[in-house]
């Protein structure tokens, strides 16, 4: 989940981003209203449903369809039935990005009551705009992407220094993948107890040159991903990272673990190296497609509850056709995959 930010505060500059040239009252009107209910949400009385801003969206440049389409890479299977901008597609949405994450972890995550979330999850609720962005965040760990699909970021200047760290980190992660096990390395409990931080411990920790973890390590700190303390380096953030929005760079990092996993393969190790070709109905592929994006959902769960930190690992999981026949959205293009 995204640190410290302010829903309500993102809330406003989106409904006025959508409002574009109009004025309060002609904006009200267009959405069916005789009061002038905008003002009220764009200076934060009250907010709307999650449904009425992305029908707001959806009266400019910003169909809510298209949102979800962009923040996914790919057109979700839920859009094939169900209008984005109506409240059975907040919920559809939700539910999505959800998989089997449990409610208790969704609620702590969100900073809402298991109740509240419950009930916006079922839709007995309709979560107002700013409890719907703590859920996307909640639920993706990539509510700034969501923003960037919804309107530019020059709109939304609350999130603006966020939005400049995670680019920076992303270009960090494109030019040298290897940072994203360098962060993990510093969690690391055995790391975390050195007297001082030790110039090339984490490269034979985890099998790389020492001038690879110097690089890293160089990369990380100006991104603000890490600082010094003194003794030794700390994360400063956690931030989710996905690379789809250059596609061919993303490509590249998922070409670099899968040979990492090809690497250790040959090597001998002792990892889980397992394959399966089978051939199955058109209706069974998407259960597995959809068993593959859960998978990565609790995979992320397990991780994000896991402690002491002693081990750096990496989960690489394909599935792919061989035939003519699409597939979907990948495991590794959902909101919910890390990269």
């Amino acid at each position: 989940m995204s640190d410290a930010l302010d829903y309500p505060a993102i809330s406003r500059e989106l409904l006025r981003c959508w409002r574009g040239p109009r004025s309060q009252p002609a904006q009200s009107r267009r959405l069916g209203y005789r009061s002038n209910v905008v003002y009220a949400w764009e200076a934060g009385r009250r907010f709307p449903t999650a449904a009425q801003a992305l029908r707001a969206a959806g009266l400019g440049e910003y169909p809510a369809a298209r949102i979800w389409e962009t923040f996914y890479g790919a057109r979700p299977g839920w859009l094939d039935h169900i209008a984005a901008d109506t409240p059975d597609g907040v919920v559809a949405a939700l539910n999505d990005l959800r998989g089997r994450t449990p409610i208790d972890e969704i609620a702590a995550r969100a900073g809402l009551s298991r109740f509240a979330v419950s009930r916006a999850l079922s839709g007995q609720t309709q979560p107002r705009l700013p409890q719907f962005l703590a859920l996307v965040d909640a639920l993706s760990l990539r509510l700034l992407d969501w923003l960037a699909a919804a309107a530019p970021i020059a709109a939304v200047p609350s999130v603006g220094q966020a939005w400049t760290r995670l680019e920076a980190q992303r270009r960090a992660a494109y030019a040298l993948p290897w940072t994203q096990a360098v962060l993990r390395a510093i969690e690391l409990q055995s790391y975390q107890s050195l007297p001082s931080h030790r110039p090339g411990w984490i490269a034979q920790r985890i099998g790389i040159p020492e001038q690879v973890e110097t690089d890293c390590l160089t990369a990380l700190h100006a991104g603000g991903q890490i600082s010094w303390d003194g003794q030794r380096w700390q994360l400063s953030g956690s931030d989710a990272l996905d690379t789809r929005r250059d596609r061919a760079l993303g490509v590249r990092n998922k070409r670099f673990w899968a040979q990492t996993g090809l690497d250790q393969l040959s090597n001998g190790s002792d990892g889980l190296f397992s394959y399966n070709v089978f051939s199955v109905s058109e209706r069974d592929v998407e259960r597995l497609r959809r068993l593959h994006l859960s998978y990565f959902r609790q995979l992320r769960s397990i991780v994000a509850e896991s402690t002491p930190t002693e081990r750096v690992l990496v989960a690489n999981v394909q599935l792919f056709g061989l035939d003519d026949g699409p597939l979907g959205p990948q495991p590794a293009d959902s909101p919910a995959a890390p990269d």
